[in-house]
């Protein structure tokens, strides 16, 4: 599979679709789902074009994935889930619940 430079979180990186965003920086962007199953469903993309968890980790240099966890990290003292119960999620393949190819996190929280 190649990765789909049309799919909507590269529109939404390219600013072609609005988001409500929490954070971004050079490497990240978080910003809340449209349909959130929790009371804090933020959406957290890399900005680089990976499909998935493992197609990041292959292809993406040492630095934009020790920066891209470091940027999640980010995100959770933003949002002052440090301290508190959270889940972080992320699928791979349509049998693994992937909808979008474009690899991301589903962080989530009921505080």
């Amino acid at each position: 599979m190649t990765y789909d430079k049309e799919n909507i979180f590269a529109k939404i990186l390219k600013k072609e679709i609005p988001c409500e965003s929490v954070f971004e920086n050079e490497f990240i962007l978080a910003f809340k789902d449209i349909n959130p199953q929790a009371k804090t469903h933020i959406l957290i993309i890399p900005k680089g074009e990976y499909l998935d968890l493992s197609d990041f980790l292959q292809k993406a240099s040492a630095l934009d994935i020790s920066s891209f966890w470091k940027s999640v990290d980010e995100v959770l003292v933003i949002l002052k889930l440090k301290d508190k119960g959270f889940q972080i999620k992320t699928h791979k393949g349509k049998e693994g619940g992937q909808e979008v190819f474009h690899f991301h996190l589903h962080l989530l929280s009921n505080n």
